[in-house]
């Protein structure tokens, strides 16, 4: 279980350092191990003729990396860093104002009637 912690949780530190690297080999082989098991067992049901045809390897590629992207792109992407002043992870607009802030500020006035026009530029 520890093994599989280390193996799956991403490393902070900014780069490719001498740690991420081992873990994207290790992540890596671990594919190819599996790919291998998977594709001889699909020869062993008889899916053989299949898998050799460009669409049969296709399909089988394409089954077996989507659901493992996201094991083996964990350091790839730098996780998101909240900037100053930012405690959580919600997201701002360009006032700096949270989802929850602009909905109490659209709600504020909720009801009250509009005033008269101003300026006198309206209909005529």
């Amino acid at each position: 279980m520890r093994f599989w912690r280390w193996l799956v949780t991403p490393d902070p530190t900014p780069g490719f350092t001498r740690p991420k690297l081992l873990r994207l080999l290790v992540r890596v082989l671990l594919f190819t191990v599996l790919a291998t098991v998977l594709s001889a067992v699909g020869r062993a049901f008889g899916l053989g003729p299949y898998l050799d045809t460009w669409w049969g390897t296709l399909i089988f590629v394409l089954l077996l990396y989507i659901p493992l992207f996201r094991f083996l792109t964990v350091d790839t992407f730098v996780p998101a860093r909240g900037g100053p002043g930012r405690t959580s992870g919600a997201r701002t607009n360009k006032k700096g104002l949270t989802s929850a802030e602009r909905r109490r500020e659209r709600n504020r006035f909720a009801g009250v009637r509009k005033g008269p026009p101003r300026g006198g530029a309206g209909r005529r």
